[in-house]
């Protein structure tokens, strides 16, 4: 017979594991660092100028940064920020190489979302974080998942619970409680309004307090920021049916959109949700606070199966959610029913010499037409290593493997972006 204390045991053993996997993968001291991009990635897939132009501009202007200079002489490594002082500075035929962001317009939200585990969510943000970080933008991910993986790819692992989401929708109970309990009689009938009531149990924790940044992590990437998640955090769909039992009329699906309506409108370009395979209080508001839906599924039936599902059963709980309310809820900057600028289907691990995903694709494009995204994420053996390493294709050195595989994963990962980002782009001037 086996316990919980069996269960803890076990964990032990793994997290020993983890520990020396973390140690082979990042650092000795386990801290993810990023690696410097070569003259050739900056020019060619960063920045899409031809080398000797940027190897021209750099030469016509010393005070540019000049990157680290190999021994041999022959390649120039640049870090992040210098890419990003590059962008800043350099024009090519006149025009800018910032990426376009519509004026006076907050961040762009998209939620990467579907409970059918394996359908490569957590890769997806992952790759589209790092492609929007080198293309420019600055981002802020999102991790809904007890899972964590995002969290661990990012190279955070020992993070507390009350700086998840979990804290994020406590700390909102809290203030939403306060806020209704200030109403001392309702607007239109002059009734006096009950007064609700939260333990110290809740009280105490002192989450009410927390200030916006306190749940806000930096990563390896300047540009990419993340509000963590961990295997803790699991309990959130327990506490948060407590809380709601505390408070029902706490409006439990729009804590985090509340929590994000209160950063400036221009701290972040993009932000991006890697939400957990189910349907529950953390995926809800990770889809109520999102513009856009992206649905990652892989080429099987079963995953199609799991798709029609879930895009079903997400109707009917944002159906059920608009019940009741006129639209006047103090959800932040969202009002129900809740509405998507768009939504895309993007098909994952395809394999384009495989009869069946070719099949698969062709019926998702012929159901969901439009809404499929047009380059499907190919499995490759960078991709492969991508999840083994807890790294993006971006992250790892083509040195490491022939470049023509390398190139290939990135490609079909940049082809991927480019679309996520047409989308994203024509959708942003409807929020």
């Amino acid at each position: 017979m086996y316990t919980h204390e069996d269960l803890a045991r076990l964990q032990a053993q793994s997290l020993k594991m983890q520990s020396w996997i973390r140690q082979q993968t990042f650092s000795p001291e386990s801290t993810k660092t990023l690696r410097r991009f070569s003259s050739w990635e900056v020019s060619e897939l960063i920045f899409r100028i031809n080398q000797s132009t940027f190897r021209g501009r750099l030469a016509a202007d010393p005070a540019l940064p000049g990157g680290e200079v190999e021994a041999d002489g022959r390649q120039r490594w640049f870090s992040l920020d210098e890419i990003n002082e590059l962008r800043r500075r350099m024009k090519i035929n006149r025009k800018s190489l910032m990426p376009p962001r519509p004026a006076g317009k907050r961040a762009f939200r998209a939620a990467v979302a579907n409970f059918k585990g394996g359908a490569g969510k957590s890769t997806v943000a992952l790759h589209l974080a790092h492609a929007a970080a080198l293309d420019g933008y600055r981002v802020l991910v999102v991790d809904f998942d007890p899972q964590a993986t995002l969290s661990h790819s990012m190279g955070l692992n020992d993070v507390a619970e009350d700086f998840t989401v979990w804290g994020i929708m406590a700390r909102d109970l809290i203030r939403e409680t306060d806020r209704m309990n200030s109403a001392v009689v309702g607007a239109a009938t002059g009734t006096a309004l009950p007064h609700r009531k939260l333990p110290a149990s809740i009280r105490d924790l002192g989450l009410g307090d927390l200030r916006h940044h306190d749940f806000i992590k930096t990563t390896a990437w300047s540009t990419i920021d993340i509000i963590p998640s961990c295997a803790n955090a699991a309990f959130v769909e327990f506490a948060s049916a407590q809380y709601r039992h505390l408070n029902p009329e706490w409006s439990f699906f729009a804590a985090v959109s509340r929590y994000l309506d209160g950063l400036a409108d221009d701290d972040y370009d993009l932000i991006l949700f890697d939400c957990p395979p189910a349907i529950g209080y953390q995926s809800m508001n990770a889809v109520f606070a999102a513009d856009m839906l992206y649905i990652p599924s892989g080429p099987g039936y079963w995953e199609y199966d799991s798709t029609t599902s879930f895009i079903g059963q997400l109707a009917e709980a944002l159906e059920d959610l608009s019940e009741g309310f006129d639209g006047t809820f103090p959800a932040g900057k969202i009002a129900l029913p809740k509405a998507f600028t768009d939504i895309r289907f993007l098909m994952t691990r395809y394999e384009p010499g495989n009869d069946l995903h070719r099949a698969m694709f062709q019926a998702f494009r012929k159901v969901f037409g439009d809404h499929v995204a047009e380059h499907p994420i190919e499995m490759t053996r960078a991709v492969e290593q991508s999840g083994r390493f807890l790294s993006s294709v971006y992250e790892i050195d083509y040195r490491v493997m022939t470049r023509e595989t390398w190139r290939r994963a990135r490609a079909s990962f940049d082809r991927a972006y480019d679309e996520f980002k047409a989308s994203a782009i024509a959708a942003w001037d409807k929020i």
